[in-house]
């Protein structure tokens, strides 16, 4: 489509560029295209770019001017420059002979002339090394090469009316813009010619026909010639001519025409009776006609009335007689009685009529009403059936849902695949038909009461764990730990050693020297702690969470020894990722040192977080304590 319009569009815009070239050469003006409309918008460029050639030439200047005016405008400029200066030469009207220096040289004897060129001359050489072109080309500003002449856009072509002028290399081809239609052909002379469909077999007649050949066109004749009294039809069949209508009055006055095959014959004429009477034995009068008696029984099934001149029905129920054409037509009571026979269709059948439903209704035994049809007892639908007036619905069990598709079949509903599936279950929901089911990890989980929660499974307490006597068994999320711990060097354990650890639970080793230990009684740690904790990966962490408290007995703001007392937290070893830091506030008056989860951590993680609680007081440091927080963040969020 795109080649097809700007195709289009090329010839329409040479067909007025050439028309305006023309207009410029024969009118030296452009003044009847003064509206420049869209038609005429190309054929005012190109007559006002033919008049820029011809002003150069008549002043002399170079034809090959380098003006701005666009390349199609160049061209034209260029074209009547060049033409103008070769009007002295005789040409047939309406065509232009492009100049042309090899006009003499046409016989091909110019091998000696080329030769004192040096073959520089891309066609001929004319002597004293000038180059010529041959014909249909035009010498380039080098002087060497040629460049084709378009003879189309100078309007140099003898293309007739009804023709179209295609440029080619070194000349131009006419071309018809109409085709020569059906039943022609297109000569090499580009004259429309005819086609003998005879001649060449591409008729279609029939044997029994001979085919004569017209102008565009054939005809088919028949072969057979029909005797008198016969005609040929369109088949070539000979078929009777009826005289007595084709010619007038073929017989005497007083006589009638009976038409025969082949001819025809007269008899006097006699009395003529009309319709419903028939002429006597005598043939001397018209007697009425007992229809109802005849072999022809007219009123077919319904009683027969024989009037005087014709005759009448009398119809059977249903029926009603038509007194133009004398017959018994059938009544269409759902035609005549609208809404009134039947409650919803109605029918119409030879002589009376029958009602019916429609879709969700049956008859009623009255054969007029109709009564709700209950559908469910047909158990169309899946599960369950709800019959309503004129139809029914269908409806599914808890978990199912009516189907899209038919309407009818429920379908399980897949709970884990809905937009809260993933908040269904705390670790993997299981679609179930009309339901689920929540699982947990493989180890360290059970099922929650619920049935959707994960809930941590105590190894310490159902004693499913692994630890040694000498272990401490620590529960935490989704497993357990064993732990044992030794306190150091001038060092003493407080408290006895526990099967089970307890959150809140915490092992402490006291500072305890030996007499004239002189390095052990100036270690500042008086004390080594271990307590633990068990955190679930973070799922939605929003804010810090607070989950260590280190509670001292020593009163903020408080003096000892007549001097201000002091308490400094801080965190040494095993903060990983910075997720954790320590404050210090004040509860109840007492100094409190609150570590604070900052971070989220997704596990399984261990990490000891070693803090350190240190005295100070306006002397200095008077000491510190050490505790160390066993940190197991789980692989869950639960």
């Amino acid at each position: 489509m795109i080649v097809q319009e700007q195709c289009c569009v090329a010839v329409l815009e040479d067909t007025m560029c050439n028309t305006g070239i023309n207009m410029a050469k024969d009118q030296g003006a452009c003044d009847s295209l003064f509206t420049n409309t869209c038609e005429t918008k190309t054929t005012k460029m190109c007559c006002d770019c033919c008049l820029l050639g011809k002003a150069a030439q008549e002043q002399g200047l170079s034809c090959d001017h380098s003006l701005s005016v666009g390349y199609q405008c160049g061209l034209v400029s260029r074209a009547c420059c060049e033409y103008g200066t070769h009007d002295n030469q005789t040409t047939p009207a309406g065509q232009i002979e492009l100049p042309n220096r090899d006009e003499t040289q046409d016989n091909g004897d110019n091998s000696g002339l080329t030769d004192q060129c040096n073959g520089k001359c891309a066609h001929l050489c004319v002597g004293n090394d000038t180059c010529a072109c041959s014909k249909g080309y035009k010498l380039k500003p080098d002087g060497k090469s040629c460049d084709d002449i378009n003879e189309c856009l100078l309007g140099a072509s003898n293309c007739r009316g009804g023709e179209r002028c295609i440029n080619t290399e070194g000349s131009f081809r006419c071309q018809r813009e109409v085709s020569c239609g059906t039943g022609y052909e297109l000569t090499d002379n580009n004259n429309c010619k005819d086609i003998d469909e005879c001649e060449t077999n591409i008729h279609n007649c029939e044997p029994q026909f001979e085919c004569q050949n017209t102008q565009g066109s054939f005809r088919c004749f028949p072969k057979m010639k029909c005797g008198a009294g016969y005609v040929q039809d369109a088949l070539g069949s000979c078929i009777d001519i009826n005289e007595c209508v084709s010619q007038t009055s073929p017989c005497h006055r007083g006589e009638i025409c009976i038409n025969t095959v082949g001819s025809y014959i007269c008899h006097r004429n006699s009395v003529n009776c009309g319709r419903g009477y028939h002429l006597n034995d005598e043939g001397t009068r018209c007697v009425d006609i007992d229809e109802c008696k005849g072999l022809e029984k007219v009123c077919k099934g319904h009683g027969c009335i024989n009037l005087v001149g014709s005759y009448r029905c009398e119809c059977e129920p249903g029926y009603i007689f038509n007194s133009i054409s004398r017959t018994c037509e059938e009544i269409n009571e759902c035609r005549h009685y609208p809404g009134r026979l039947c409650a919803h269709k109605c029918e119409n059948t030879l002589g009376s009529y029958k009602c019916s439903c429609t879709t969700g209704f049956k008859l009623s035994p009255d054969g007029r009403n109709c009564d709700d049809l209950n559908e469910c007892e047909a158990n169309p639908c899946s599960q369950e059936c709800a019959n309503v007036y004129g139809s029914y619905q269908c409806y599914c069990r808890r978990g199912y849902q009516l189907s899209d598709i038919d309407g009818l079949t429920c379908e399980d509903i897949d709970e884990c695949a809905l937009p809260t599936g993933g908040h269904i279950c705390s670790y993997r929901c299981h679609n179930t038909p009309g339901s689920f089911h929540c699982s947990c990890p493989v180890t360290g989980y059970t099922v929650a009461p619920n049935g959707r929660s994960c809930q941590d499974i105590d190894e310490c307490v159902t004693g499913t764990h692994t630890c040694t006597v000498n272990e401490s068994c620590f529960n935490v999320q989704g497993g357990f730990k064993c732990l044992s711990f030794e306190c150091p060097n001038n060092y003493r354990r407080h408290g006895e050693i526990v099967t089970r650890l307890e959150r809140s639970d915490t092992i402490r080793c006291i500072k305890t020297c030996q007499p004239n230990d002189v390095a052990c009684v100036l270690n500042p740690t008086h004390s080594i702690s271990h307590t633990f904790i068990s955190l679930p990966t973070s799922r939605e962490f929003l804010r810090p969470e607070e989950i260590v408290f280190l509670r001292t007995t020593v009163p903020a703001y408080g003096s000892y020894h007549l001097g201000s007392y002091d308490v400094k937290f801080e965190i040494l070893e095993g903060n990983v990722e910075n997720a954790f830091d320590i404050l210090k506030r004040v509860e109840n008056g007492m100094y409190v040192g609150v570590v604070r989860q900052v971070k989220p951590l997704i596990g399984p993680v261990t990490t000891v977080l070693k803090l350190s609680m240190r005295n100070l007081t306006t002397q200095g440091d008077s000491g510190q304590n050490i505790v160390n927080v066993h940190v197991f963040v789980s692989e869950f969020w639960f």
